[in-house]
Parts: structure tokens; sequence; C-alpha cells
């Protein structure tokens, strides 16, 4: 009588078309069960049923494993969600939707591979993002993919790089849970990023900015006295309360910061440790402080009941927070009043050091400003050479302000719509 089976073989059968097999393993809840394995042949069964013995031997074993996209949405929901910041979230969930998903979402975890994935990354390069997601049927008059002239808009090197960090975050994710024994997303090549060429102003264009804002009683003036002479990001600085304010002992405590993320206002805490700190005040920003102080007495008693009781430090002429898409098209009209080099607010946060030296702080107080780790740094801006008017004008500025208990300009009320 002929051998069905050879030695060791015992748990493969004959299945419909071709053969099956399991192996009884432990699922990572702790109970035990059979796991099966199919295939054409013997010769395939078998090395199936070898692999899924080794598996489960080193521990437990995922007695399903699920599609990639079903994993994803499951790991947005459940892992990232809960703990990540709503702009961290936001963009996960959008590279997950608009990149991942469409392209790899139908592919097995267990069954993904490097190749698979390296493929994915090579495409996604020189993928027009208007064409794939038929922009121009949105759109009144076609002008890319349905006027037959692509208009190239591809991803960046920096966001190709970004979207398969979110991919090697979930497949780690898929090992803690061991639904997986490796991470095929760590081993493909991304382009090399270029770092990009940052812009600030010199200490001139910043006081020239300045004094544009003072001289026309721009609303937003300390705003931008903050994030120029202390550093402050946009959000930090739209997010500040009075609560975090002592002018009397000239600091600034740094909390929380103000964000809209997916048509929703978030007032929530810093993105990291590192970032709260409590920050000393120069003098040209308790200046300003003190004179956003009278501003907004006077837009409170303009507005009356419609005033929004709160504790903000920079409102709208109705007493609620600011935009922070508002603020940079402020930001960019004073650019253009003021007759400097239109940057990125982000960018004119980098011209506080050179403004810092300008204002003559003493260098320790530059390094706990600028948050730097060693003082070297530090006396490396230190050492720059200032103008003597630029100097003079800044701490001018400061006087003034100090100097007036109210706004003069009919302006001065017009806080932010």
């Amino acid at each position: 009588m002929t051998r069905s089976r050879a030695n060791g073989e015992g748990s493969i059968f004959p299945y419909r078309n071709g053969y099956g097999a399991y192996v009884w393993i432990t699922t990572p809840s702790g109970k035990r069960q059979r796991k099966y394995v199919y295939g054409k042949t013997r010769e395939i069964v078998h090395e199936k049923w070898i692999k899924l013995m080794g598996e489960a031997s080193k521990g437990s074993v995922a007695p399903k494993v699920p599609k990639l996209g079903d994993y994803l949405s499951t790991w947005l929901t459940e892992v990232i969600a809960p703990g990540a910041a709503p702009a961290t979230y936001a963009i996960y969930e959008s590279h997950t939707r608009l990149h991942i998903i469409p392209h790899l979402g139908e592919k097995r975890l267990d069954k993904l591979g490097v190749r698979d994935v390296q493929i994915w990354i090579n495409n996604l390069r020189k993928t027009c993002l208007c064409c794939a997601n038929e922009r121009d049927a949105k759109r009144p008059v076609p002008r890319c993919c349905a006027a037959s002239k692509c208009c190239n808009d591809f991803l960046s090197d920096r966001s190709v790089g970004g979207v398969r960090a979110v991919l090697r975050s979930a497949l780690s994710q898929a090992m803690r849970e061991e639904l997986l024994s490796r991470n095929v997303a760590m081993s493909v090549t991304v382009p090399t990023r270029r770092k990009r060429k940052r812009s600030s102003w010199t200490s001139d264009e910043a006081r020239t900015f300045l004094e544009s804002a003072r001289s026309a009683q721009d609303p937003m003036y300390a705003v931008y006295v903050l994030i120029l002479t202390i550093g402050l990001r946009k959000g930090e600085a739209l997010g500040l309360l009075w609560n975090d304010v002592d002018l009397a002992g000239g600091t600034l405590a740094i909390n929380h910061q103000l964000q809209r993320v997916h048509g929703q206002l978030y007032h929530r805490k810093t993105k990291t440790e590192e970032s709260e700190d409590s920050l000393p005040l120069v003098s040209l920003g308790t200046a300003a402080l003190r004179w956003q102080q009278a501003v907004q007495e006077r837009a409170e008693k303009a507005a009356g009941e419609a005033w929004q009781p709160g504790d903000w430090v920079f409102t709208t002429r109705y007493g609620t927070p600011i935009e922070p898409r508002n603020f940079s098209r402020y930001f960019e009209a004073r650019c253009e009043a003021a007759g400097v080099r239109r940057i990125t607010v982000h960018d004119a946060r980098r011209t506080c050091a050179t403004l810092l030296v300008d204002l003559d702080v003493h260098p320790r107080v530059i390094m706990k400003i600028l948050r730097h780790t060693q003082i070297a740094m530090t006396m490396d801006i230190y050492a720059q050479a200032s103008s003597k008017a630029t100097r003079e004008a800044l701490q001018q500025l400061g006087q003034e302000l100090n100097s007036e208990e109210r706004p003069t300009s009919g302006n001065e009320t017009s806080s932010a719509e």
C-alpha cells in the first residue's frame, strides 16, 4: 500500500484541487487553536507548514492576517487617534487615505514584500497628484489631465519620505501585535532629502518690519514682536493666555498652542515637553504686551455685548481667538507694506537670534530663549556684527511703547477680524 504522507507530514491532507495542512498555534490572546495553510502541490504546502511550525514554536501566532488597508484603518482609530496630536493624526490619515491604501491596501499584511513597497515608492515619486485624484473634475475649466496637459504636481522627496514613515510606523505596530515577523518598509530605498534653504531677515529688515507695524498701529504688532524677540511659533503666540504672562516679573510661560485641523480649532498642549518653558521677556516684548493690554481694553469697550469673554492675549475685535491662517495673511500683508522680503512666519522666528543680539541681551539669556544646550552655539550668534542704528531704533521702539498709557491712533481698537 502506497503511503499518502511522508514522515513528519501527519497534518498534510488532500483538499479540493490541492492540499491543506494545519498546525496547533497559540493566539496573541492565549487561546489554542488550529491554523490552516493551503496550496496546489504537496511541496508548496509542506514548505508553508514547516514555516508555520517554526513561527508557532517561537511564540504566539495570529490566526488570521488582515489586508493592509483594513489594518491601517484599525491602526489609525485604535493606536494613532487616542494619543497623537490632532495635526499629527491628520497627516497620518491623509497619507494613508491618499497614497497607501489605493495602491497597497488589498495586499495581505504577511504577503507584502520589499519589492511591492519599493515599486510603490518609485511610482509615488512620478505620479501627478492632480491626475491621480481627478482634481480636474472639480474645476470649471480643466487645466491638467482632462485637458491632456499634465501639470506634473508630484510629491516632494520630503513628502515621499513622510508617506513611507507612516507605513513603517504601522508595520512596526503590526510586529508588536505579532502579525508580522519583519518590517518590509525598513528595507526600501527612499529619495535623499535635500536640505531646504531657510530664509530669515537681517536685523535691519526685522527692524524695518517692526517699525512699519508700529507706525501703522497694526493690531498684530505685539505678536510680531514676540515671534521676533523670543522666537515663538505662530501657534504658541496665538495660543497665549494672560494667565501665562507675568509682566511684573518679565516672563512668559509657553504651555499651549492654537491650531486648526480639519475645520476644528484646538487649544492644546505644545507638541513636546521640550517646547514648554518659561521664557524671559526682553524690554521690547514687555512693552508690546502692555500696549496689547490697552488695545484689548478699548476693543472690549467698543464691542460691548458682542465681546466674547476669555483669557486670550490676542483676539479679534470681538474677543475670539485669531485664526492661524488669517494671521499668516496679516503677516504677508505687513511684509508688503513694510517693503521687506516676503518670508514665512516660521522663517521670521529664525530671525530671533540676530534681533536679540541687537537688543543687547546677555548671551546667557539668549541661550535660554533659543533653548541652546551649549553656550558655544549662542556665542557664535552673539559675535555677529550689529548695526548701531538698528540697536538704537529697537531700543527706542520699546521706550516709546513704555511711555504710552494708551494708543493714540484711530486704528488702535481694530483688533484682527
